[in-house]
């Protein structure tokens, strides 16, 4: 493990995480774009009728619906799976934080990052309850 710390600088550290900010971004770009694609060669045509407010269809509010249209290369699905993409990308940023602070053997950072994490996740999951 001495070998790996000397040779996980900070400026190795934050290129990587640049890195799964570019990725996860440009990723959840390209899905959310071809997602929106499917969607309008579908549905292209149809004239949308604004008098009535329409929101997200039951099968999109899970992330298990989301995967089932995803799999079934419906449109919204995968617009919606790009979203989480996006979604998740920040918070895949956090967690290799905790890791590269950790070999790093940085523990105040660690706490402070881990209680970050904590709230990002109660944020997404537990926020409504």
């Amino acid at each position: 493990m001495d070998k790996f710390q000397k040779t996980w600088t900070k400026q190795q550290t934050q290129e990587f995480i640049g890195t799964i900010l570019r990725a996860g971004v440009l990723t959840a770009a390209v899905i959310t774009f071809l997602g929106g694609i499917l969607y309008l060669l579908r549905y292209g045509n149809v004239h949308p009728s604004y008098h009535v407010f329409r929101g997200e269809p039951a099968d999109l509010r899970s992330i298990t619906g989301i995967f089932r249209d995803l799999f079934a290369l419906r449109g919204r699905g995968i617009i919606q799976f790009g979203l989480l993409l996006l979604i998740a990308t920040p918070v895949t940023r956090v967690a290799f934080s905790i890791l590269a602070f950790a070999l790093q053997r940085d523990r105040i950072y660690v706490v402070i990052t881990l209680i970050v994490l904590t709230t990002l996740i109660y944020s997404i999951i537990g926020g409504g309850l």
